[in-house]
């Protein structure tokens, strides 16, 4: 029976927490915008077969490099396909290679950094001698000769963006698995006889959660950048898949005679970036403790 009630008095002080979290969100505009247009973002990648007007590699000659209209609301590229549709339809590759692979990077970086920090000495010593080593090559330059080694695709395009941003994940963590390993309430789970496993999942990884879930918040973002800088350089996806990237790439041997072409997936990856980063830093202000009333 005691063991319930506390089990309930927990469960309330999660909600609770969770509460205040989303009050302290609701007062900050700009985060709210973000999240407003993550949300719109997400549900045209979706429902991207009812929203997009034509198919994205749908093509007709005779309509090629036609500016924005009430046809073609972004206007046509060099094979006549409508822009709109493939930016509709570029949100949905765009959202899954950040969520995907930023999913990798925090899965391994968070792992890593909880072992290193927990046990410290030897393993601490190798595995971030290791992330040092991926750490000196800049995350796009990684994820450039991870890309040229696995070719392009989007399997390999989301494992290659993933792999580059474990660094900051693990030595994310690790910094606050250090703070937590000698805490009061760590003690207390290993004498009752509770294993590391446990101690680490149970206990540590929960309370290093908020700079976790902000650091992933910015990860979508640069994940995104990142998989439209590889594709703009012809390392990403292969035509004629949709991908913001790729159609600036595309686009850019004609944006002088029609700027629209390269327009569109551009202010699309300068929104969605923009978007994710109002929400991040919303959520830092959210979760900061110092901010509690």
């Amino acid at each position: 029976m005691t063991e319930q009630i506390n089990t309930e008095r927990i469960e309330r002080g999660r909600f609770r927490g969770l509460r205040d979290i989303w009050t302290r969100m609701k007062r900050n505009r700009l985060a709210m915008v973000g999240l407003v247009i993550i949300i719109i973002l997400v549900i045209t990648a979706i429902f991207a077969d009812y929203i997009a007007p034509y198919g994205y590699a749908e093509q007709n000659l005779a309509n090629q490099y036609q500016t924005p209209n009430a046809e073609h609301w972004f206007g046509t590229d060099e094979l006549g396909r409508d822009i709109f549709s493939r930016v509709v339809y570029g949100s949905r590759v765009s959202l899954r290679v950040g969520f995907i692979s930023v999913s990798i990077s925090m899965t391994i970086g968070v792992a890593i950094g909880a072992i290193t920090g927990y046990y410290g000495g030897k393993i601490d010593n190798i595995l971030m001698r290791f992330i040092d080593i991926v750490q000196a090559l800049p995350d796009i330059l990684l994820a450039i000769a991870i890309m040229a080694a696995l070719g392009p695709g989007l399997t390999n395009l989301m494992v290659a963006v993933g792999i580059a941003a474990i660094p900051g994940y693990a030595r994310l963590v690790r910094s606050s698995v250090l703070s937590l390993r000698d805490q009061e309430f760590v003690e207390a789970a290993r004498a009752n006889g509770s294993s590391d496993a446990r101690i680490i999942l149970k206990h540590i990884i929960p309370n290093c959660m908020a700079p976790i879930i902000v650091q992933a918040t910015l990860g979508v973002a640069y994940a995104i950048i990142n998989a439209a800088g590889l594709s703009f350089i012809g390392l990403g996806l292969e035509p004629p898949t949709p991908e913001w990237g790729a159609m600036l790439s595309g686009g850019r041997a004609y944006i002088r005679d029609y700027p629209h072409m390269t327009l569109f997936p551009g202010l699309a990856i300068v929104l969605t970036i923009l978007a994710l980063n109002l929400l991040g830093d919303g959520l830092r202000d959210a979760l900061d403790p110092k901010l509690k009333r």
